[in-house]
């Protein structure tokens, strides 16, 4: 499925400990293994609090995980410190989900897009204003939207002007922080369909953070279903339907609404609450909303395994 001379980052064993009130900790994320290939989009989907984020953000130093190592090209980027982090930051570029609290709105549109080019000196204050139109027409934006501020724009003009100034640097790594969750349905649909235009065209790799698993199956290479820190299953995105084993994974899939469903059949919902992230129980974390768990489910937390190439599941139904 996956050339690994393709790959171009790799997780390996990432933990993320916070300490909390009462001597207690809390743990985001627990193991993370995962992969990014070479214009390829990784899709990393679950409830929130369940770590997607947190695990994201390492790969753009706004944290460091507690243990674990993440390689770019072999180099573990999580120990880079200084002018090496900041050049560093030029290969990997993110659009948060809110692109307004990114920006700053005393800023027009033109030097929105322009700061970071500017940062890293790679263009002149003279050539702003062209650089700014050619990346404007790259998210099919009018030219003369780069004299206007943040507030004047729609939310989803806001979230194109986001991702043209993340993909001005030409970064190889795009991350998308739940970039299309506020934005109306028709509006979604236009932004994935840029998002994937642009990667075609450049090559660029993304890991896309999402609730929904329905709209990430769309456009998603891969997809890792996270629960509680743990991930649970990671598998094609055009298999994930007819080839989801993790009983978290099917029950997301079970609560998706689509107007081309089968309305024969009800949606299904997962019962109970998850448990806090303070209070995991021992064993697999999915345990409490699971109707097929056993008392090796209850005392023994499942690894990932694989199944065939590109599927790993972490489930003792299919670990005998």
């Amino acid at each position: 499925m996956f050339d690994e001379k393709d790959m171009i980052l790799e997780a390996k064993h990432v933990t993320r400990k916070f300490p909390a009130a009462g001597g207690r900790t809390l743990t985001a994320c627990n193991d993370v293994n995962l992969k990014l290939y070479k214009g390829k989009t990784l899709g990393l989907v679950g409830e929130s609090g369940c770590g997607k984020s947190t695990f994201m953000r390492f790969l753009v130093a706004l944290d460091k995980p507690t243990e674990g190592e993440i390689l770019y090209h072999g180099r573990d980027i999580t120990k880079l410190k200084g002018e090496e982090l900041r050049q560093n930051r030029q290969n990997i570029q993110m659009v948060f989900q809110d692109p307004s609290s990114s920006f700053n709105p005393k800023m027009r549109v033109r030097d929105i897009i322009c700061e970071p080019l500017m940062n890293f000196n790679r263009i002149k204050a003279s050539e702003k204003d062209a650089v700014a139109k050619k990346f404007l027409k790259m998210v099919d934006l009018p030219e003369d939207f780069a004299d206007r501020y943040p507030h004047n724009m729609s939310g989803g003009q806001r979230q194109r002007v986001a991702i043209a100034r993340a993909i001005a640097l030409e970064p190889e790594i795009i991350v998308m922080d739940e970039a299309t969750c506020a934005l109306d349905v028709s509006v979604q649909k236009t932004i994935i369909e840029l998002v994937v235009a642009l990667q075609k065209e450049k090559d660029i790799s993304i890991g896309f953070i999402a609730h929904d698993l329905g709209l990430i199956q769309s456009f998603a290479h891969q997809i890792a279903v996270m629960y509680l820190g743990n991930i649970v299953e990671v598998l094609p995105g055009d298999e994930i339907d007819k080839n989801a084993k993790h009983p978290y994974t099917q029950a997301l899939l079970g609560a998706i609404f689509d107007l081309n469903m089968d309305f024969s059949k009800k949606i299904e919902s997962i019962e109970s609450e998850a448990p806090s992230p303070l209070d995991v129980p021992p064993g697999c974390p999915f345990q409490d909303r699971c109707d097929r768990c056993s008392d090796r489910c209850r005392s023994e937390h499942p690894r990932l395994i694989d199944l065939e190439e590109g599927h790993q599941v972490a489930c003792h139904l299919y670990d005998r």
